[in-house]
């Protein structure tokens, strides 16, 4: 079993769409029972009252428009015992890798990654909320759960 984490700065956005997009690829592959994939974020920013906001409008829409459905996601917490709990941690963007490493309290065995480092443009995917581009923020989450993928079912 593999168990992968996505996550960015408040898990309304790019991580719940990346998690969303690898359960979605997964799905259409043999290797569908071999995974478990989550997503969460490094702010409480979108976490009130320890309940977790739901998936923003229009990441929800993009999702929708590829087919795929995020009912029932809100926020969650990146956590330190996530670090023991999975073996991937994928960010969106290096602040998110750099709060990844301090929340989870180092990265002592290289779990915490960058989705796009498993592409051939390495680097940060734009967070839309400021951008306002959930369509670009989809090809590249896309073309970074390809890749993502593509590596871990080759091995």
């Amino acid at each position: 079993m593999i168990r992968i984490l996505f996550v960015c700065h408040g898990n309304i956005c790019r991580s719940p769409m990346a998690e969303f997009c690898m359960k979605d690829l997964i799905s259409r592959t043999e290797h569908a029972d071999s995974f478990v994939i989550a997503s969460a974020a490094t702010s409480t920013e979108e976490i009130r009252g320890g309940i977790g906001n739901p998936v923003y409008p229009p990441a929800r829409r993009e999702l929708e428009r590829h087919g795929i459905s995020c009912e029932g996601k809100r926020a969650v917490l990146l956590e330190k015992s996530d670090y023991e709990r999975y073996d991937l941690i994928i960010g969106m963007d290096r602040s998110n890798l750099r709060n990844m490493r301090r929340i989870l309290g180092g990265d002592p065995e290289g779990k915490c990654r960058l989705l796009l480092d498993y592409t051939d443009s390495p680097g940060d995917i734009a967070d839309p909320w400021y951008t306002g581009d959930f369509e670009r923020t989809w090809d590249d989450i896309l073309r970074g759960c390809t890749g993502l993928l593509g590596q871990l079912t080759r091995q």
